[in-house]
Protein backbone atom coordinates (compact mmCIF):
# COMPACT_ATOMS: atom_id res chain seq x y z
CA UNK A 1 0.00 0.00 0.00
CA UNK A 2 1.48 3.41 -1.04
CA UNK A 3 2.48 5.72 1.79
CA UNK A 4 1.22 9.46 1.91
CA UNK A 5 2.98 12.46 2.04
CA UNK A 6 3.30 13.52 5.79
CA UNK A 7 4.80 17.02 5.29
CA UNK A 8 5.84 18.93 2.40
CA UNK A 9 8.15 21.87 1.51
CA UNK A 10 8.01 23.96 -0.98
CA UNK A 11 10.41 26.67 -2.18
CA UNK A 12 11.10 27.53 1.45
CA UNK A 13 13.65 30.72 2.02
CA UNK A 14 14.47 32.27 5.36
CA UNK A 15 16.55 35.32 5.35
CA UNK A 16 17.91 36.91 8.73
CA UNK A 17 18.54 40.95 7.92
CA UNK A 18 21.58 42.24 9.07
CA UNK A 19 21.46 45.30 10.47
CA UNK A 20 24.35 48.81 11.03
CA UNK A 21 24.79 52.14 12.03
CA UNK A 22 22.59 54.13 14.73
CA UNK A 23 19.36 53.99 13.17
CA UNK A 24 20.16 49.51 12.47
CA UNK A 25 19.09 50.38 9.21
CA UNK A 26 19.33 46.97 7.39
CA UNK A 27 22.29 46.69 5.27
CA UNK A 28 22.42 42.74 4.01
CA UNK A 29 20.80 39.49 4.37
CA UNK A 30 21.57 36.21 5.69
CA UNK A 31 19.77 33.36 3.27
CA UNK A 32 20.41 30.76 5.82
CA UNK A 33 17.39 28.76 3.59
CA UNK A 34 17.30 29.95 0.51
CA UNK A 35 14.72 28.00 -2.07
CA UNK A 36 14.51 24.52 -0.98
CA UNK A 37 12.26 22.11 -1.48
CA UNK A 38 11.43 18.41 -0.26
CA UNK A 39 8.29 15.44 1.52
CA UNK A 40 8.73 12.78 3.83
CA UNK A 41 6.16 10.29 3.64
CA UNK A 42 4.62 8.37 6.78
CA UNK A 43 6.86 6.47 8.44
CA UNK A 44 10.16 7.28 6.39
CA UNK A 45 13.37 8.47 7.31
CA UNK A 46 14.84 11.56 5.33
CA UNK A 47 18.33 12.38 6.53
CA UNK A 48 19.70 15.99 5.73
CA UNK A 49 23.60 16.30 5.82
CA UNK A 50 25.76 19.14 5.44
CA UNK A 51 28.21 21.34 7.23
CA UNK A 52 28.15 23.76 9.96
CA UNK A 53 25.67 26.38 9.23
CA UNK A 54 23.85 25.20 5.89
CA UNK A 55 20.98 26.43 7.28
CA UNK A 56 20.02 22.66 8.69
CA UNK A 57 18.89 23.33 12.32
CA UNK A 58 17.03 26.53 10.55
CA UNK A 59 15.26 24.19 8.80
CA UNK A 60 14.34 22.04 10.86
CA UNK A 61 12.98 24.89 13.52
CA UNK A 62 10.64 26.21 10.36
CA UNK A 63 9.22 22.95 10.43
CA UNK A 64 7.70 23.59 13.78
CA UNK A 65 7.43 27.12 13.08
CA UNK A 66 9.48 27.66 16.14
CA UNK A 67 11.24 30.27 13.37
CA UNK A 68 8.88 32.44 10.72
CA UNK A 69 9.89 31.51 6.77
CA UNK A 70 10.71 34.49 4.52
CA UNK A 71 8.56 32.89 2.01
CA UNK A 72 7.22 29.49 1.00
CA UNK A 73 4.97 26.65 2.11
CA UNK A 74 4.92 23.93 4.68
CA UNK A 75 2.37 21.69 3.75
CA UNK A 76 1.53 19.22 6.51
CA UNK A 77 -0.79 16.08 5.37
CA UNK A 78 -1.81 19.13 2.70
CA UNK A 79 -2.42 21.64 4.59
CA UNK A 80 -0.24 24.88 4.95
CA UNK A 81 0.96 25.75 8.77
CA UNK A 82 2.08 28.91 7.39
CA UNK A 83 -1.69 30.20 7.78
CA UNK A 84 -2.21 28.31 10.71
CA UNK A 85 -3.19 30.16 14.22
CA UNK A 86 -1.97 29.26 17.60
CA UNK A 87 -5.23 26.40 18.29
CA UNK A 88 -4.17 24.70 15.26
CA UNK A 89 -0.17 24.82 15.66
CA UNK A 90 -1.00 23.21 19.13
CA UNK A 91 -2.73 20.42 17.76
CA UNK A 92 -0.17 20.21 15.11
CA UNK A 93 2.95 19.66 17.42
CA UNK A 94 0.92 16.87 19.17
CA UNK A 95 2.18 15.40 16.10
CA UNK A 96 5.38 16.68 15.14
CA UNK A 97 7.83 16.99 17.89
CA UNK A 98 11.66 17.91 18.18
CA UNK A 99 14.71 16.07 19.60
CA UNK A 100 17.02 19.02 20.34
CA UNK A 101 21.12 19.15 19.87
CA UNK A 102 21.60 19.49 23.18
CA UNK A 103 19.66 17.56 25.87
CA UNK A 104 21.20 19.59 28.72
CA UNK A 105 20.05 22.93 27.25
CA UNK A 106 16.44 21.85 26.64
CA UNK A 107 15.81 20.18 30.19
CA UNK A 108 14.76 22.68 33.31
CA UNK A 109 17.19 21.59 35.96
CA UNK A 110 14.49 23.10 38.47
CA UNK A 111 11.89 20.67 36.95
CA UNK A 112 12.48 16.78 37.68
CA UNK A 113 12.45 14.32 34.79
CA UNK A 114 8.70 13.34 35.57
CA UNK A 115 7.63 16.69 35.33
CA UNK A 116 9.63 17.82 32.40
CA UNK A 117 7.73 14.57 30.68
CA UNK A 118 4.48 15.18 31.84
CA UNK A 119 5.03 18.74 31.18
CA UNK A 120 3.45 17.87 27.69
CA UNK A 121 0.75 15.41 28.68
CA UNK A 122 -0.61 18.57 30.71
CA UNK A 123 -0.40 20.91 28.20
CA UNK A 124 -2.49 18.77 25.65
CA UNK A 125 -4.74 18.21 28.10
CA UNK A 126 -4.05 14.80 30.32
CA UNK A 127 -5.05 16.22 33.39
CA UNK A 128 -5.15 13.10 35.68
CA UNK A 129 -1.55 13.11 37.86
CA UNK A 130 -2.21 9.50 37.74
CA UNK A 131 -2.65 8.99 34.51
CA UNK A 132 0.15 10.80 33.80
CA UNK A 133 2.67 9.21 36.18
CA UNK A 134 1.57 6.19 33.96
CA UNK A 135 2.42 7.56 31.30
CA UNK A 136 5.73 8.72 32.40
CA UNK A 137 6.77 5.53 33.26
CA UNK A 138 5.74 3.84 30.68
CA UNK A 139 7.46 5.97 27.95
CA UNK A 140 10.98 5.88 30.38
CA UNK A 141 10.75 2.47 30.19
CA UNK A 142 10.37 2.65 26.49
CA UNK A 143 13.72 4.11 25.88
CA UNK A 144 15.46 1.92 28.67
CA UNK A 145 15.73 4.01 31.70
CA UNK A 146 13.98 2.94 34.82
CA UNK A 147 10.29 4.24 36.31
CA UNK A 148 11.77 5.43 39.42
CA UNK A 149 14.29 8.37 37.55
CA UNK A 150 11.20 10.29 37.07
CA UNK A 151 11.48 11.40 40.67
CA UNK A 152 15.33 12.55 39.61
CA UNK A 153 17.02 15.83 37.96
CA UNK A 154 18.72 16.51 34.91
CA UNK A 155 21.93 16.82 36.64
CA UNK A 156 21.89 12.96 37.95
CA UNK A 157 21.81 11.55 34.52
CA UNK A 158 24.92 10.99 31.78
CA UNK A 159 24.55 12.82 27.83
CA UNK A 160 23.29 9.75 26.48
CA UNK A 161 20.97 9.03 29.90
CA UNK A 162 19.87 12.66 28.98
CA UNK A 163 19.08 12.22 25.22
CA UNK A 164 17.00 9.24 25.64
CA UNK A 165 14.81 11.83 28.49
CA UNK A 166 14.78 14.11 25.32
CA UNK A 167 13.22 11.16 22.73
CA UNK A 168 10.63 10.00 26.11
CA UNK A 169 9.70 13.88 25.85
CA UNK A 170 9.11 13.52 22.37
CA UNK A 171 6.93 10.61 22.45
CA UNK A 172 4.75 11.43 25.28
CA UNK A 173 1.99 13.13 23.05
CA UNK A 174 2.11 10.07 20.21
CA UNK A 175 3.76 12.22 17.12
CA UNK A 176 3.95 11.49 13.56
CA UNK A 177 7.08 13.39 13.09
CA UNK A 178 9.93 13.62 14.80
CA UNK A 179 12.70 16.36 13.87
CA UNK A 180 15.76 14.79 15.36
CA UNK A 181 18.24 18.18 15.62
CA UNK A 182 21.83 16.79 15.54
CA UNK A 183 20.86 14.62 18.17
CA UNK A 184 23.82 12.45 18.90
CA UNK A 185 26.62 14.64 17.38
CA UNK A 186 27.27 15.60 21.48
CA UNK A 187 27.84 11.66 22.00
CA UNK A 188 30.68 9.18 22.34
CA UNK A 189 30.19 6.76 19.32
CA UNK A 190 29.18 3.73 21.43
CA UNK A 191 26.05 5.53 22.97
CA UNK A 192 25.28 6.99 19.27
CA UNK A 193 24.99 3.33 18.56
CA UNK A 194 22.94 3.08 21.02
CA UNK A 195 20.44 6.31 20.34
CA UNK A 196 20.89 5.66 17.08
CA UNK A 197 19.45 1.78 17.20
CA UNK A 198 16.57 3.23 20.35
CA UNK A 199 15.18 5.45 16.99
CA UNK A 200 14.94 2.88 14.78
CA UNK A 201 13.54 0.39 17.19
CA UNK A 202 11.16 2.95 18.15
CA UNK A 203 10.22 4.00 14.74
CA UNK A 204 9.27 0.49 13.96
CA UNK A 205 6.77 0.14 16.73
CA UNK A 206 5.29 3.29 16.61
CA UNK A 207 5.34 3.64 12.82
CA UNK A 208 6.92 7.04 12.98
CA UNK A 209 8.67 9.41 10.72
CA UNK A 210 11.59 11.44 11.09
CA UNK A 211 13.62 14.22 9.92
CA UNK A 212 17.23 13.40 10.53
CA UNK A 213 19.74 16.22 10.85
CA UNK A 214 23.29 15.80 10.95
CA UNK A 215 26.61 16.80 9.62
CA UNK A 216 28.09 13.20 9.80
CA UNK A 217 27.16 11.13 6.80
CA UNK A 218 28.33 7.79 7.83
CA UNK A 219 25.37 8.55 10.97
CA UNK A 220 22.95 9.81 8.14
CA UNK A 221 23.21 6.41 6.42
CA UNK A 222 22.70 4.36 8.80
CA UNK A 223 19.22 5.49 9.91
CA UNK A 224 17.94 6.92 6.98
CA UNK A 225 15.29 5.45 3.76
CA UNK A 226 16.62 8.58 1.63
CA UNK A 227 19.80 11.50 2.29
CA UNK A 228 19.29 15.10 1.16
CA UNK A 229 22.53 16.67 1.16
CA UNK A 230 22.73 20.96 1.70
CA UNK A 231 25.03 23.14 1.30
CA UNK A 232 25.06 27.27 2.14
CA UNK A 233 21.19 26.80 2.24
CA UNK A 234 19.77 24.62 -0.57
CA UNK A 235 19.69 20.75 -1.41
CA UNK A 236 22.06 20.08 -4.59
CA UNK A 237 21.86 16.04 -3.84
CA UNK A 238 18.93 14.01 -3.01
CA UNK A 239 18.33 9.96 -2.86
CA UNK A 240 17.90 6.89 -1.62
CA UNK A 241 20.50 5.91 0.68
CA UNK A 242 21.94 3.10 -1.64
CA UNK A 243 21.48 5.66 -4.82
CA UNK A 244 23.27 8.30 -2.67
CA UNK A 245 26.26 6.14 -1.05
CA UNK A 246 26.59 3.68 -4.74
CA UNK A 247 26.38 6.59 -7.21
CA UNK A 248 27.22 10.00 -5.96
CA UNK A 249 26.46 12.67 -8.50
CA UNK A 250 26.99 16.10 -6.73
CA UNK A 251 31.22 16.73 -6.13
CA UNK A 252 30.25 18.24 -2.69
CA UNK A 253 28.30 14.57 -2.13
CA UNK A 254 31.67 12.82 -3.10
CA UNK A 255 33.57 15.00 -0.87
CA UNK A 256 31.58 14.02 2.41
CA UNK A 257 31.64 10.57 1.43
CA UNK A 258 35.17 10.31 0.84
CA UNK A 259 35.49 11.71 4.33
CA UNK A 260 34.14 8.46 6.02
CA UNK A 261 36.44 6.45 7.85
CA UNK A 262 37.04 2.44 6.14
CA UNK A 263 37.16 -0.05 9.34
CA UNK A 264 39.36 -2.15 7.54
CA UNK A 265 42.92 -0.87 7.92
CA UNK A 266 43.74 -3.21 3.95
CA UNK A 267 41.39 -0.57 2.11
CA UNK A 268 41.94 2.72 1.66
CA UNK A 269 39.67 5.81 -0.18
CA UNK A 270 40.85 8.51 -2.05
CA UNK A 271 39.96 11.45 -0.19
CA UNK A 272 38.59 14.58 -1.57
CA UNK A 273 40.06 17.17 -0.02
CA UNK A 274 37.84 20.88 -0.69
CA UNK A 275 40.14 24.01 -1.18
CA UNK A 276 39.10 27.32 0.07
CA UNK A 277 36.64 28.40 3.05
CA UNK A 278 32.52 28.12 2.86
CA UNK A 279 31.42 31.44 1.03
CA UNK A 280 29.07 33.43 3.84
CA UNK A 281 25.63 33.19 3.69
CA UNK A 282 25.48 36.85 3.75
CA UNK A 283 26.98 37.26 -0.24
CA UNK A 284 27.12 33.62 -1.59
CA UNK A 285 28.84 33.38 -4.78
CA UNK A 286 27.03 34.10 -8.38
CA UNK A 287 25.99 30.64 -10.23
CA UNK A 288 26.67 27.31 -8.67
CA UNK A 289 27.45 28.70 -4.40
CA UNK A 290 29.93 25.19 -4.60
CA UNK A 291 32.00 26.38 -7.70
CA UNK A 292 34.81 28.13 -5.29
CA UNK A 293 35.52 24.75 -3.65
CA UNK A 294 34.70 22.67 -6.80
CA UNK A 295 37.22 20.44 -8.20
CA UNK A 296 35.08 19.91 -11.39
CA UNK A 297 33.95 23.61 -11.82
CA UNK A 298 33.40 24.76 -15.64
CA UNK A 299 32.75 28.00 -16.41
CA UNK A 300 28.68 27.94 -16.71
CA UNK A 301 29.10 27.31 -12.80
CA UNK A 302 30.32 30.63 -12.15
CA UNK A 303 27.22 32.18 -14.20
CA UNK A 304 24.30 29.98 -13.93
CA UNK A 305 22.77 28.76 -10.71
CA UNK A 306 21.91 25.00 -11.28
CA UNK A 307 18.30 23.95 -10.66
CA UNK A 308 17.56 20.64 -8.54
CA UNK A 309 16.47 18.83 -11.24
CA UNK A 310 15.82 14.25 -11.44
CA UNK A 311 18.57 13.13 -13.25
CA UNK A 312 17.10 9.15 -12.73
CA UNK A 313 14.10 8.19 -10.48
CA UNK A 314 13.96 9.30 -7.25
CA UNK A 315 17.77 10.80 -7.96
CA UNK A 316 17.65 14.71 -8.13
CA UNK A 317 20.90 16.79 -8.58
CA UNK A 318 21.26 20.42 -8.61
CA UNK A 319 25.01 20.40 -11.21
CA UNK A 320 25.40 21.36 -14.35
CA UNK A 321 27.93 18.28 -15.24
CA UNK A 322 24.99 16.52 -16.03
CA UNK A 323 22.73 19.33 -18.43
Amino acid sequence: MPKDRLIEVQDLKKYYPVTAGLLARQVAEVKAVDGVSFCIMEGETLGLVGESGCGKSTLGRILLRLEEPTAGKVLYEGNDIMTWDKRQLKEMRKEVQMIFQDPQSSLDPRMTIGDSIGEALLIHGMKNERERLERVEELLKQVGLEPEHAIRYPHEFSGGQKQRIGIARALAVNPKLIVADESVSALDVSVQAQILNLLMDLQHQFGLAYLFIAHDLAVIGHVSDRIAVMYLGQIVELANRTELFSHPRHPYTEALLSAIPIPDPHQKRKRILLQGEVPSPVDPPPGCRFHTRCPKAMQICRQEEPKLQRRERDHLVSCHLYD
